[in-house]
């Protein structure tokens, strides 16, 4: 039996809940959508969320810059629209300056349906003017004060060849022309890069933009835990098996480290990079988002999930309510299990206590909050690695004398709106009724836990089934 120990009077360390920092979308003209705005209203209320970043505010179906009778055209009017909603609930923008508007560009590549184009500009003194004209107009719309709490990240994936041509000094050349227009509006405006994926390229931007003087406020790049793993052609679950458990952390602590003491967001993570992975829909998702999370948390400044939606179109968007997109919700909206994960983790305290146990599979934190006390417990492992149901006891010294307590799940049986669906024999359009109850299927219940207590000590059992999570709170 995997047992874990906390001593109540042992000093705190402060959790920073990164998770909460930024979150991911796909491209800006879905946040013209009603349903997204609801979405993110959502995540913003229940999940903490304070900032959201997508791809493409500059693309054509934004209508941001067109060339007509060889004359330069701006208008501002969609991201104006944006930026209002965004405010008006409390959120602000990660901006993401891409991608290049067709009028400006140097070439045809493009990605995505919507067909983003991702060459460089064919003229960078007209792209200068197109950042500063644009960041110039936010100052004036909503002030420099607003602003300045903004953050801007330049492109996105420079390192991919599928986003541009791959090579290093036409970032670099890109970025420099980016963030001297930033600069030349508003010196304390936030500009960071390199934006790559698989945390690639920070030493080498660190070096550039030191030897060449310019400002590099914060780093920004992604990781998954796919990157690096598996050969092509493999699926996700081949790929996830074939990872390490503490790939994502060694290499959040190498950027850091390459980062020379500048702020760290990854602002792009996930279960893993696919689209299509049905293991973003399962308790999968729950458990091995709590364990990244919980491991990487001081050594990251944000970790913004890909994505808080299923309304997501790089590909396509799917009917289905369950298809293994890379949100948080549904299409419909509907919590997935690792929503209901984000949840709890909003829920927890400021401080952490430290705990004794170790275990192959099962993971235990203790957090603080006022006269509460809150045991986090996963039971996880990579897909094909063995894992079974565990029984875990706990046990709390230097405790007083408890009032309550209660436990919130997140398995197979618990919050788990995917299994309902399957239960109504997977509709691909559920009806207003299904959808009611997927979200009643999808809440987490408080249950009551039974518990001993000698001699300042407090204690009880708890089984954890594979991929579970529990939060145990304890009221004093």
């Amino acid at each position: 039996m995997p047992s874990y120990s906390c001593n109540l009077a042992a000093p705190t360390t402060p959790l920073p809940h990164v998770w909460e920092h930024t979150v991911g979308s796909g491209h800006a003209a879905l946040a013209l959508r009603s349903d997204w705005q609801a979405q993110l209203a959502r995540c913003h209320r229940e999940l903490g969320v304070r900032h959201v970043r997508f791809h493409g505010l500059l693309s054509d179906p934004m209508d941001t810059l067109i060339c007509q009778d060889e004359k330069w055209l701006y208008s501002f009017f969609n991201t104006d629209r944006i930026m209002d909603y965004l405010l008006s609930i409390g959120v602000r923008p990660f901006v993401e300056l891409s991608f290049m508007p067709d009028a400006l560009a140097s070439g045809n590549e493009t990605a995505f349906h919507y067909r983003a184009n991702v060459t460089a500009p064919k003229d960078y003194n007209e792209w200068e003017t197109l950042i500063g004209k644009l960041v110039h107009h936010w100052i004036d719309r909503y002030g420099a004060a607003e602003v300045q709490q903004w953050f801007f990240g330049v492109w996105n994936e420079p390192n991919l060849t599928v986003f541009g041509s791959g090579k290093q000094e036409d970032y670099f050349k890109l970025y420099r022309s980016t963030v001297t227009a930033i600069k030349q509006v508003d010196a304390s405006l936030r500009v960071g890069g390199p934006v790559t994926a698989n945390s690639e390229w920070i030493d080498a931007f660190v070096s550039y933009c030191d030897q060449n003087h310019l400002s590099a406020d914060f780093i920004s790049t992604h990781q998954y835990p796919t990157d690096s793993f598996g050969k092509p052609g493999d699926d996700t679950e081949t790929q996830l098996s074939e990872s390490t458990p503490g790939f994502m952390k060694a290499q959040a602590q190498k950027v850091r480290d390459q980062a020379a003491g500048r702020p760290v967001y990854y602002t792009e993570w996930s279960t893993s990079s696919n689209p299509r992975d049905h293991l973003h829909d399962e308790p999968f998702a729950a458990a091995f988002s709590v364990n990244i999370l919980m491991n990487v948390c001081r050594l990251v400044d944000a970790y913004s999930y890909w994505t808080f939606s299923d309304i997501f179109d790089e590909n396509y968007m799917p009917s289905k309510p369950f298809q293994g997109g890379f949100g948080l919700l549904s299409i419909e909206g509907v919590p997935k299990p690792a929503y209901r994960a984000f949840e709890i983790l909003h829920r927890l305290g400021p401080d952490e206590l430290p705990m004794d146990g170790k275990h192959e599979t099962v993971s235990a934190w203790a957090v603080r909050r006022d006269n509460t006390v809150t045991l986090l417990l996963t039971n996880h492992a990579l897909p094909k690695h063995a894992i079974n149901t565990e029984l875990v006891h706990m046990s709390l010294t230097s405790a007083p004398t408890p009032r309550i307590a209660y436990v919130e799940r997140v398995d197979d049986d618990h919050a788990n709106a995917k299994c309902a669906w399957r239960q109504m024999g997977s509709p691909e359009y559920p009806s207003r009724l299904h959808i009611e109850q997927m979200e009643v299927a999808s809440q987490v219940i408080r249950r009551p836990v039974a518990l001993s207590y000698n001699d300042g000590t407090v204690g009880f059992d708890i089984d954890l089934p594979p991929h579970a999570v529990a939060a145990v709170t304890v009221e004093f």
